[in-house]
């Protein structure tokens, strides 16, 4: 009897388990730092790449990386100037499709978010400035809100690009106005909770952070030329940090560690890491690297470095995370997105190319690459590790990788 009392309470435990780590499921993984907590996968792939599970085509022009469930996988892409958001079984299969109106057809055409799923329910921002919620189980719509009309935001050169970030019932956005640059608003209807007039800037294709310290919770973002510190609950700006480029794109999310916030730019302007306040209260800039100036596709923190590649197809670099100093530089691949997995990055560049790459004590080696074989245009959608598989997004299509040890 007391032995099945333990295997039940075990059962239940796992179980209880597996329903938190399905409760939100969001970009670049459960910390949005590129980390995803898969184990027992390959440390080489066979020539050509590992298995290829199944893929899907048609989705149309997008970057949305894949939403992976239990039972569903979620994606968005375009037909015509309309976007969708499309839901699929585990093994492929189109469960549905639902429209949420107009999105991106100008240049670099396509669906630029990623779905956010809370409980049950999905959010995402369009490059035009909507904001809705609806049923992850069949796609209808709860609510919308145009962060343009309502919120005066603004539209920026290549159409908003937000991946959402949510604390409990706060969903946090960036309309970029000069009233309402950056909001909270209540995930189950909508409505306002609080306003932010940051510095009035336009928003900048950055995916906040959400800082827990002892104190207090700080939303980071980047707007045009500044990363914004503001308090989560208040909505009060505590300070704002110059970090402007060419075009202000500040495409990549802030990482937080031990005390200290890195934030990276693309078009040459590179990384910044600000020493915090203990309360957020206040910053201090340490140091400034300008190897890693990845323009959209991430980077990866583990220890005391940092992986990531350049903007220019210069080279993939290791950098120390305390002083800022290259520890090791290659021309590896083209440049791209970095995440990782059990002990490998997976560097995915903007040619094609996906490679598995080891981290050493001296930097980096890459281990296998295959080419990916479908889709077209922009491989900009950043890769997904779940349950042993690995999904690229690439254009119209959707691939799914067996990356398991056998």
């Amino acid at each position: 009897m007391v032995k099945r009392a333990l295997i039940l309470f075990g059962l239940s435990l796992l179980m209880n388990n597996l329903m938190i780590s399905q409760e939100i499921v969001q970009w670049r993984g459960p910390d949005r730092d590129g980390k995803y907590p898969a184990t027992d996968l390959l440390k080489n792939w066979p020539d050509g790449g590992p298995e290829l599970l199944w893929h899907v085509d048609d989705l149309g022009p997008g970057h949305a990386s894949a939403v992976v469930l239990d039972d569903k996988i979620y994606t968005g892409g375009t037909e015509g100037d309309t976007g969708y958001i499309f839901c699929f079984s585990p093994d492929g299969k189109l469960l549905w499709k639902v429209p949420y109106g107009p999105d991106w057809v100008e240049s670099w055409p396509g669906t630029r978010s990623t779905p956010l799923y809370v409980k049950g329910k999905l959010y995402m921002e369009t490059a035009f400035g909507k904001l809705f919620c609806m049923d992850a189980n069949d796609g209808k719509m709860i609510w919308e809100i145009d962060l343009f009309t309502d919120y005066d935001g603004q539209n920026n050169k290549w159409g908003v690009t937000e991946n959402l970030l949510i604390d409990g019932d706060m969903l946090f956005c960036t309309p970029g106005g000069t009233i309402n640059n950056v909001i909270a608003i209540d995930r189950n209807n909508g409505n306002l909770i609080w306003s932010c007039p940051g510095n009035g800037e336009v928003s900048a294709y950055c995916s906040p952070l959400l800082v827990e310290l002892p104190n207090r919770k700080l939303f980071v973002t980047q707007t045009a030329s500044s990363i914004l510190g503001i308090d989560a609950t208040t909505g009060k700006l505590l300070w704002s940090h110059p970090q402007p480029n060419k075009w202000s794109v500040h495409a990549n999310t802030p990482y937080f560690q031990d005390g200290y916030l890195y934030c990276v730019s693309g078009y040459g302007q590179g990384g910044v890491q600000l020493k915090l306040a203990a309360d957020g209260s206040a910053k201090q800039e340490m140091w400034r690297n300008s190897s890693i100036d990845n323009r959209m596709g991430g980077f990866v923190v583990l220890g005391d470095r940092i992986y990531g590649s350049d903007d220019s197809n210069k080279g993939w670099y290791c950098v120390d995370w305390k002083t800022g100093d290259d520890i090791h530089g290659e021309k590896m691949m083209g440049r791209g997105t970095t995440i990782w997995a059990d002990g490998m990055l997976y560097c995915y560049s903007d040619v094609g190319e996906m490679a598995l790459v080891k981290p050493t004590a001296d930097g980096f080696t890459k281990v296998s690459s295959f080419e990916v074989p479908y889709g077209e245009a922009q491989h900009w959608a950043h890769p997904v590790i779940t349950d042993g598989k690995l999904y690229i997004r690439h254009g119209g299509s959707l691939m799914v990788y067996d990356i398991s040890k056998k």
